[in-house]
């Protein structure tokens, strides 16, 4: 444990979840947490959380979510890299074996149950887990650059522990596959995903039409946003679909995943996202968690390959709003942290805390629908979809 213990927030990390590490050249480089956690640290945010650390997630966690002989190829895999199992998604240039690889990801989801665990509990009303957020990992198969799906095993998690309604929000660019295929028959759990259309980015599915199964209908909701969707439009459609949602599920808990791939310089996605749009969007999730779930709020990380410029800056923002220590988006990054970045990646790191953007939207209920606007579409497409499930107008 570090610093002087708030009462608002806990920060789950272990140097060790570096080691999750597929590689040198793959867009996944473990640089992005520890840069993330020493610029936490330059802010003396540790100090205005809880920084605590939990143990891996053990066999019974995992099995939660992941199947028995999937767990066990992750093992074999991870003591004999060379034999990984490629019916597994295990030895794929998306997700190549390593050695260590089930330690690490198991390191990372027990991080997310832990968060989970502590929220229930009423220990902190806020954890994070800028770690966490693997997405993609499916119950018997690796994707994504994800091998234990610590978000759904954190929800899993929290519905052994006796939660009744949990939501789900992933405003990574990338749709939360993984995490809708692990409650797709779960009523309980409401998963909503914002992300790229899946016509122009992997994994090419989170189209409005997912709605959850039969028994769970309207338990899933896709928003697919247009390549080249910026401030503006992220924002009217996240505020169009999300508080509605929530104030009619009413969950006892709030997982949120905050991919910080919609951004303008992410290398892998074609969003136009600010880093300023992004903190409105955590920010926004803080208030909606004190508003809907009594303020339990779990929040984790996810994708995101502008490693020094943007990654660190961006889950900053997330883990000082969860600390109620907002950091000003005016702020300067301290020196000695960018001079960590120079000698760590040979990059020279930002300068403020801040893409220098106020980003402003427009409410769609206030404003209106506009048939030729793309954006519109996709949001509308969405609200009818899911809306009347729950018992609201389109």
């Amino acid at each position: 444990m570090s610093g002087t213990s708030s009462s608002h927030a806990q920060l789950m990390w272990d140097e060790a979840v570096t080691g999750y590490d597929f590689g040198p050249g793959h867009p996944m480089d473990p640089v992005r947490l520890a840069l993330t956690m020493r610029l936490v640290e330059a802010f003396e945010l540790d100090r205005a959380v809880r920084v605590v650390s939990a143990p891996p997630a053990g066999e019974s966690t995992l099995r939660l979510v992941h199947r028995p002989d999937y767990i066990a190829a992750v093992r074999a895999a991870s003591a004999d890299p060379s034999s990984a199992d490629t019916s597994y998604g295990l030895g794929t240039v998306d997700d190549p074996a390593f050695a260590g690889m089930h330690d690490a990801a198991a390191l990372i989801a027990g991080q997310s149950v832990g968060a989970a665990e502590a929220v229930w509990r009423g220990e902190v009303p806020h954890a994070v887990n800028f770690a966490g957020g693997l997405h993609h990992a499916m119950p018997g198969a690796a994707s994504g650059f994800c091998v234990y799906n610590d978000a759904a095993l954190a929800i899993a998690r929290l519905l052994e522990l006796g939660a009744e309604r949990v939501a789900y929000v992933d405003v990574d660019v990338h749709h939360g596959d993984g995490v809708q295929a692990a409650f797709w028959e779960d009523p309980r759990v409401l998963t909503i995903s914002l992300h790229e259309h899946p016509q122009t980015l992997f994994p090419q599915t989170g189209w409005p039409t997912e709605t959850g199964a039969p028994d769970a209908e309207g338990s899933a909701v896709n928003v697919a946003l247009p390549a080249g969707t910026g401030d503006a439009g992220w924002l009217r459609a996240f505020h169009a679909v999300v508080p509605e949602l929530l104030a009619a599920f009413r969950p006892q808990v709030l997982v949120t995943q905050h991919g910080a791939d919609t951004h303008f310089e992410d290398p892998l996605a074609h969003l136009a996202v600010s880093l300023d749009a992004q903190r409105h969007v955590a920010a926004a999730c803080h208030e909606l968690a004190h508003r809907h779930a009594d303020g339990r709020w779990v929040a984790l990380g996810g994708g995101g390959y502008a490693v020094t410029d943007v990654v660190p800056r961006s889950w900053t923002h997330l883990v000082a709003i969860a600390a109620d220590r907002p950091v000003d988006p005016a702020s300067s990054v301290p020196d000695l942290w960018r001079s960590e970045v120079f000698r760590r990646t040979a990059q020279l790191g930002p300068l403020r805390m801040t893409d220098g953007r106020e980003p402003e939207w427009r409410s769609f209920d206030e404003s209106g629908y506009d048939p030729a606007d793309r954006l519109d579409q996709a949001i509308l497409a969405t609200r009818k979809a899911v809306f009347p499930a729950h018992g609201l107008l389109p």
